[in-house]
């Protein structure tokens, strides 16, 4: 179909911003992602305990204790979860007793989310909870709360530990009883919490892979008119600017064993040599002859044939090797009617894999050839 120049220019101009400018941002990387509903993390509190109320504040020194909290994620701000804590008080009369209290409970949790974006420090996540408690003294049933506070700074890049200071305040109820002190017994308790959860740096679920956008730095093309082969895809921008093919293979013909890169022809099969040597194997000829289709598609493509071998014996017998079997694949362009002048063949033995060399199959991959395409770009003068 023939368009006119400024339609073609419009549609060359919205295709190629829909390629370059909208990527979908879980491609290259994983991203911070906030706290789901449902997410688990585990939280302890060592720290000292010390009494603030009498009579427990003259007859116990400074102790220690533990709380463990289970924490389900409401919302990225909010958790709820169960609670537990131990607290032992030496006796300050020198005997040998010691006060201690059980707490069980419940309660929320009100935080900044972990998924804030920024550094360590940048990313600390002060929070505040609250919790309903059946505490345990001695024979003792009776009911209480506790307060907290305090800083999170994530350890890792995936944020699933968070460890900072906290201080949490318990006040135990005691209800009247005759012949004893009815007050409240409160206890300050300072440590430092350590957190474990889910990481928060993790791959964008599929689902919402399509919603989520980001602009990319991309090299800059000025889309203009003439379209030769009236592809929609303007000449300046059309690798291929004498046969037809969509913009997605930068106007050149979607081949079957190759695709064509804006920089890159990129095989799509592997190129095969006999054991060891520089002589190519039948099945390489196809992949080739549609190189070769490729350069005869574009007369402007000037290629470098890349060897590379794997880092199995010697360094110099692979630079031999990778030299000789990127030369092979020139002759065999050279021999299809490519012109010498349009290529360059040149050898990197193991220097630049592609896949581990620990195994068969790593190995395997980094015996490769790899076809870098160079535009050759006019001045205005010499055009």
């Amino acid at each position: 179909m023939n368009y006119p120049c400024h339609l073609a220019l419009a549609r060359g101009t919205m295709t190629a911003a829909a390629m370059l400018l909208l990527t979908p941002l879980a491609a290259a990387e994983d991203v911070y992602l906030p706290a789901k509903a449902g997410d688990f993390s585990l939280k302890i509190e060592p720290g000292l305990a010390l009494a603030l109320s009498k009579p427990q504040s003259h007859l116990f020194d400074v102790g220690g204790g533990q709380t463990i909290k289970a924490l389900w994620a409401l919302s990225p701000y909010l958790d709820i979860g169960p609670s537990a804590t131990f607290i032992a008080l030496p006796s300050d009369t020198g005997l040998s007793d010691v006060g201690t209290a059980w707490t069980f409970g419940g309660g929320l949790r009100l935080k900044r989310p972990h998924h804030t974006s920024g550094g360590a420090f940048q990313a600390i996540s002060p929070w505040l909870d609250v919790d309903a408690l059946y505490v345990r003294t001695g024979d003792l049933d009776r009911p209480g709360f506790a307060v907290g506070a305090g800083l999170a700074v994530p350890i890792g890049e995936d944020r699933a530990f968070w460890f900072g200071p906290f201080v949490r305040y318990l006040q135990i109820i005691q209800g009247e009883r005759t012949g004893f002190d009815n007050q409240d017994a409160k206890i300050l308790s300072l440590g430092v919490s350590l957190e474990v959860g889910t990481r928060v740096k993790r791959d964008l679920p599929e689902e919402e892979v399509k919603e989520v956008v980001t602009t990319r730095v991309v090299h800059k093309e000025t889309l203009s008119c003439p379209d030769r082969d009236k592809d929609g895809v303007p000449d300046n921008v059309d690798r291929c600017p004498d046969v037809n093919g969509p913009m997605d293979s930068w106007g050149c013909p979607a081949y079957k064993k190759l695709i064509v890169r804006r920089d890159k022809l990129e095989l799509r099969e592997k190129l095969y040599f006999a054991w060891d040597q520089a002589t190519l194997q039948e099945e390489s000829y196809p992949v080739l002859d549609e190189v070769v289709q490729a350069l005869n598609d574009n007369k402007n493509f000037r290629v470098q044939v890349e060897g590379h071998s794997s880092a199995e014996g010697a360094d110099d017998h692979n630079q031999t090797l990778s030299e000789q079997r990127a030369t092979a694949v020139l002759d065999y362009l050279v021999s299809r009617g490519v012109s010498k002048d349009r290529l360059v063949s040149k050898g990197f033995s193991s220097s630049v894999p592609i896949d581990t060399n620990k195994t068969s199959e790593g190995r395997e991959n980094n015996r490769r050839v790899e076809f870098v395409v160079n535009f050759i770009i006019l001045d205005e003068e010499t055009k």
